[in-house]
């Protein structure tokens, strides 16, 4: 799909941006161009140093944010298809800045999609987090505003050939800002774990299969699709001791804006969820013709719910054990 294409990755040097772009490189080798967006010169550099820019001429890094829309158009010329990774995500630290996260997760989300509109771009998939699924904090709720803008940037494209859609999927294994790396590098340092809440629960999936996954919802997006993967929950107490059952436990409290049990499907978002297979498709309502492609599929039950708590579909110890011994 990729071979003798232009694509486009904004927020190309964070965790997911640069793997995508390694993944790409690798699996793609006819790519015609494909080109980093960041704001930040020095992620710039060291990847270009990782990825070898002498090695893959089809390499382009434009130094951009986001919130400068006259530059996001710029960035897009010529490209075809687009992954939007840019976001502004530390939960609490948009407790206190919440029109920072507003200006870069909500206005540079409508800069993308008119960016897009006024260039060749062919299909743009953003990707979410489980946080924008019945938000109670502010991170949660301009993400699930920016949902909303590129599922309904379909209702205006007019006569042009492009389409958008979104992935929402749960927090990415050793990601910023995710438990992981703070177990183990507390585990490192032979101090105490801190946990939140011993209840507390979260969806599991690991960067490789979150690449994946995009690449793949990008392949099969028809346009107003919100993409769900069904994925296994954890008890993030299970998760410290799968890292060490024996070192001490600090419980530390929630933290402002943080929820006990995510979910990724909500009640009301049930009425227009599809099932099919391995993930799930929350549907445009306003969009019929969407909608008729979509009959064929199992449509789910009212007041359905899909959250990390009644999940399933739980990571076994051993599971856990194998996940964590990667990073320690």
């Amino acid at each position: 799909m990729f071979n003798n294409k232009n694509v486009l990755i904004t927020g190309g040097t964070g965790s997911f941006g640069k793997n995508l772009a390694n993944i790409l490189l690798k699996k793609y080798k006819r790519i015609k161009r494909l080109v980093i967006f960041s704001r930040d010169e020095l992620k710039q550099y060291e990847l270009k140093k990782t990825l070898d820019i002498n090695k893959h001429s089809c390499l382009r890094f434009f130094l951009g944010d986001v919130r400068d829309k006259q530059r996001l158009t710029r960035s897009l010329d010529g490209v075809d298809y687009v992954f939007h990774a840019a976001a502004l995500k530390q939960v609490d630290t948009a407790e206190y800045n919440p029109f920072e996260f507003i200006k870069t997760n909500i206005i540079g989300s409508q800069n993308l999609i008119e960016a897009c509109l006024d260039s060749s771009v062919k299909k743009v998939l953003a990707l979410s987090t489980d946080k924008a699924s019945s938000p109670i904090n502010l991170y949660g709720a301009t993400k699930l505003c920016a949902d909303k803008l590129f599922i309904s940037a379909n209702n205006i494209v007019g006569k042009k050939n492009i389409k958008f859609s979104v992935l929402r999927y749960g927090n990415v294994m050793f990601s910023r800002g995710s438990i992981l790396p703070l177990l183990v590098e507390r585990y490192k340092q032979k101090k105490s774990f801190r946990i939140t809440d011993t209840r507390m629960t979260r969806f599991n999936i690991e960067l490789d299969s979150a690449i994946k996954l995009s690449i793949s919802c990008l392949q099969k997006m028809k346009g107003g699709e919100l993409f769900v993967p069904k994925l296994k929950s954890y008890n993030v107490l299970d998760l410290a001791k799968a890292i060490d059952n024996k070192n001490k436990l600090e419980i530390i409290g929630i933290r402002p804006g943080e929820k006990l049990h995510e979910e990724m499907i909500s009640r009301i978002d049930s009425l227009n969820t599809y099932e099919l297979g391995k993930i799930f498709a929350i549907i445009d309502p306003l969009n019929a013709k969407l909608i008729k492609n979509y009959k064929k599929f199992k449509k789910m039950k009212p007041h359905y719910s899909y959250n990390s708590f009644d999940n399933k579909e739980y990571l076994s110890k051993e599971e856990l054990k194998r996940i964590v011994s990667k990073y320690i």
